[in-house]
């Protein structure tokens, strides 16, 4: 028997979107409606393809719901599907476990949510389809709950639904961690997971797919998003296609501008760099980050007034397009080698200058304090952001001081010959 289904995971609804409220508020709104748009484009995809079923392998909302607006969404989208016949099989992840959602509405009849006291299977038997899975009970779940899944039934297409770190995925916490190894000995012929926002094709004997998340929510997760149309044929997997559905897309572009000698020259290699990524991201309203690398004559320009640097880069993007907002940019450049040798200012070097001024307890209790004045007119998102990042981000700060102060020691040098 030939059939189609959908695998989605991470729908996140309702996350805020970091690093965009307090400084772009009309962005910010566009990115919080994304993730509310890929899931209408998700059930609409699965009623366009007659996808047979949905499956969504945990996380569908961000946490507790502010208010039930949040649950009649999704409850609203589910239900068109079950309008059409088509059942939604779904797991709760770490972000909607049990224990962390408080308010609840009641879901379409042919939505199916498994439960949090054991692994459990549902079937479709018109397809011979058995799925298998469990939800999270806690937002912790640190046992390996593979091994209580049940045997593959015989016969039947078995489907694995579990929210997992597997092998330990590098940026993730440790959910429900298990190996493929694990996954492989129960013989089911397709693992949707979730918890994992990058999608990943782990094997594909069996199918053991990450699908990613379904809207990227900040720079880590660039790129385009979206969920697997997973095609079966006689019990075998014939191909697993990834459907882009994000309505709002995130960027990260390093580019080199060693060639540039001065501040026109980077302008003329970022903005067709811009160009390419607006293509590739289509009418979506694109959030980049752009980081500068490379050799080049013009670093103590950039670094001296980065402020200016960022208003042209975002100058050219606003000549580009006007749903494109230049998230932040790295400076990453130095100083071609050659100049770097013997440099000074008039009677001192600026490094020694600076390693004197870094020894100097003094300094260090008048920067902090500048810090913490500087702070406190800043949005809480920031203050929270820095609080959480600890010495490493104070001392990025102190690292990013110590650069700007060094090329403007230069600068002065070379204005005054």
């Amino acid at each position: 028997m030939r059939f189609r289904f959908v695998h989605a995971a991470d729908l996140h609804l309702d996350s805020p979107m970091h690093g965009l409220t307090a400084r772009q508020p009309h962005l910010a709104a566009l990115f919080a409606q994304a993730a509310r748009g890929a899931f209408v484009a998700l059930v609409d995809e699965v009623l366009a393809r007659e996808a047979a079923f949905l499956v969504i392998s945990g996380d569908v909302y961000d946490g507790d719901w502010r208010d039930y607006h949040t649950g009649l969404f999704f409850a609203g989208q589910l239900a068109r599907l079950s309008r059409a016949g088509i059942p939604t099989f779904l797991i709760q992840g770490n972000h909607d476990a049990e224990s962390q959602i408080s308010r609840k509405v009641t879901l379409p009849p042919l939505v199916h949510v498994f439960g949090t006291r054991k692994a459990e299977t549902l079937e479709l038997a018109d397809l011979k389809v058995a799925l298998h899975g469990r939800s999270f009970a806690d937002r912790s779940v640190t046992e390996n709950i593979v091994r209580t899944y049940p045997a593959a039934r015989e016969g039947w297409f078995n489907i694995g639904l579990l929210h997992t770190s597997l092998d330990g995925r590098a940026g993730h916490a440790s959910y429900a961690p298990c190996t493929l190894a694990d996954l492989k000995a129960k013989y089911y012929d397709y693992w949707a997971l979730g918890h994992i926002h990058a999608a990943e094709t782990v094997s594909t004997d069996p199918h053991v797919v990450f699908p990613g998340n379904l809207q990227g929510r900040h720079v880590r997760e660039a790129g385009a998003k979206g969920a697997m149309l997973v095609e079966v044929d006689d019990g075998i997997v014939l191909a697993a296609t990834p459907m882009v559905l994000d309505k709002a897309r995130w960027a990260y572009i390093r580019l080199d501008v060693g060639s540039a000698a001065n501040l026109p020259e980077v302008l003329a290699l970022v903005e067709p760099a811009l160009r390419a990524e607006v293509a590739a991201a289509g009418e979506r309203p694109l959030a980049l980050r752009l980081a500068l690398l490379g050799e080049t004559s013009a670093h103590d320009l950039l670094v001296a007034d980065s402020q200016h640097l960022q208003a042209e880069i975002q100058a050219a993007a606003d000549r580009v397009s006007d749903h494109l907002y230049i998230e932040r940019v790295e400076i990453a450049t130095a100083q071609p080698r050659t100049a770097r040798r013997g440099e000074a200012v008039g009677f001192a070097d600026p490094e020694v200058l600076l390693a004197g001024l870094e020894g100097d307890a003094a300094f260090h209790a008048s920067f902090s304090a500048a810090v913490e004045e500087i702070l406190a007119r800043l949005p809480d998102e920031i203050r929270q952001a820095v609080a959480e990042g600890g010495e490493a981000m104070r001392a990025g700060l102190v690292s990013e001081a110590r650069s700007v102060a060094l090329a403007r020691l230069r600068q002065g040098s070379g204005e005054a010959a």
